[in-house]
């Protein structure tokens, strides 16, 4: 494996709309050994982006991925980390530019956003000749469509759940809860049995964990109509969901004050701290709890988030995607590339060192089937009720101006009503949108 580590370019996104037409030349292009059916590329070298940091031993993983994509393929591998913080720049501006690499790692947000400006292959195609249409979690699916069309392969992701005191609803007689009206009952309980605890913090500073209520009481984020996309957060069933969540606080009182500024961070540090009961938290925190707070061992759990009446409520999927840009020459080999990684023994050995699942529903599954009581949870709410924010660029403006945040600290804090704060928050995703 060649590995480089480099530094980011500034770039901005209107820069690669107005230049992208230029950028997408060689799409079709075919690799020198062969056509489509060619297995020998002996003598290429396939240049790979790849996220730094979410795997501690990428370096190794990579030299085994190297060398079995050397014996498949006699091709070689250029792998190229890139940190998270500056890679949307460099992505924008090698867009612009024209210097895209064959394939890269793109964050789950960012896929719709590149595919709108022609810079990444349709990949519908190869996913449905190698038999993996029923093969890919649904929701990461969803945030690699554009109008119909598959621009990136789901490769790994995390979600949220809820994590909680095993132990302390053990001790107090409390099930698992399965529906709405249950977690009340089980915060209820555990704040009966355990008052010095904080039963359900409803973190301000943090839009997922009101996502999945209002998408259990079946509403939206946001829906597409034509090109244009119209705000749904005010919406009835929204509100119904934004009320029942953000009244844990101020009907409840299973929240506290200081959690009306929190963000997850501060979640996590008061569950380790053995100041909360329960919380929306994501699938790779069990792990660091643990690594925290050893005595935590046997005292922690997990369950899916439960749907309002039955079932499960949605939940956010944040992870990545893998994709093949437009201008490669290298269409072929880079398939061969996404495939081995995002399939199989490759994509089930990042998921266990990155403590991240797979984005291939067979290897998901094997994982809720080992009934691991801090991992299967996760895994059943990724495979069932995993989801996406709204497949636009115009979404990422949305959370860079913290709407749902402010809308949540304004009913927490009494300012607003849930309606006036999401009539707010409404009109000003609308004017985002243009819509």
């Amino acid at each position: 494996m060649q590995r480089r580590s480099t530094v980011a370019v500034t770039g901005t996104l209107v820069l690669a709309l107005g230049l992208a037409a230029c950028s997408s030349g060689g799409g079709s292009g075919s690799e020198g050994t062969g056509g489509d059916d060619a297995t020998d590329f002996s003598g290429e070298t396939l240049t790979v982006w790849i996220m730094e940091g979410t795997n501690p031993d990428a370096d190794a993983f990579f030299d085994e991925v190297t060398t079995a994509f050397k014996d498949e393929t006699g091709a070689d591998l250029q792998i190229e980390f890139q940190p998270w913080a500056s890679a949307h720049d460099k992505f924008t501006t090698a867009i612009a530019g024209g210097t895209t690499p064959d394939v890269a790692e793109l964050g789950t947000t960012w896929t719709g956003e590149f595919a709108d400006v022609g810079a990444l292959a349709d990949l519908s195609d190869r996913v449905a000749e190698a038999g993996l249409e029923d093969d890919l979690v649904p929701g990461l699916v969803e945030s690699a469509t554009l109008d119909g069309s598959i621009y990136g392969m789901p490769w790994y992701a995390g979600v949220r759940s809820v994590v909680y005191r095993a132990d302390l609803f053990e001790a107090a007689g409390i099930a698992t809860p399965t529906s709405w009206d249950e977690l009340v009952a089980a915060a209820d309980a555990l704040k009966a049995a355990n008052p010095e605890i904080t039963p359900f913090p409803v973190a301000g500073d943090s839009q997922y964990g009101a996502m999945p209520f209002i998408w259990g009481a079946g509403g939206d984020l946001a829906v597409k109509d034509g090109d244009t996309w119209t705000s749904e957060i005010s919406s009835p069933e929204s509100v119904e969901g934004l009320e029942f969540y953000t009244g844990l606080a101020t009907e409840h009182g299973f929240s506290t004050a200081a959690a009306t500024t929190w963000k997850e961070t501060d979640l996590l540090a008061a569950f380790e701290q053995g100041q909360v009961g329960m919380m929306i938290s994501g699938s790779w925190t069990p792990g660091k709890i643990l690594a925290d707070v050893p005595d935590m061992e046997g005292k922690i759990g997990a369950f899916p988030i439960p749907g309002q009446t039955e079932g499960l409520s949605d939940s956010f999927l944040g992870g990545s995607h893998l994709g093949v840009f437009e201008a490669s020459e290298k269409q072929d080999l880079a398939w061969k590339f996404v495939e081995m990684m995002t399939t199989g023994e490759f994509a089930q050995a990042w998921g266990e060192q990155s403590g991240y699942f797979p984005g291939q529903t067979s290897l998901l599954e094997k994982v809720v089937a080992e009934d691991d009581p801090i991992v299967a949870p996760f895994a059943r709410q990724m495979a069932e009720a995993g989801r996406s924010v709204p497949v636009t660029p115009l979404y990422g403006q949305i959370q860079g101006k913290k709407t749902l945040e402010t809308m949540l600290q304004s009913v927490l804090s009494g300012s607003a009503t849930v309606q006036e704060a999401a009539d707010t928050a409404a009109a000003d995703m609308d004017e985002t949108f243009g819509s």
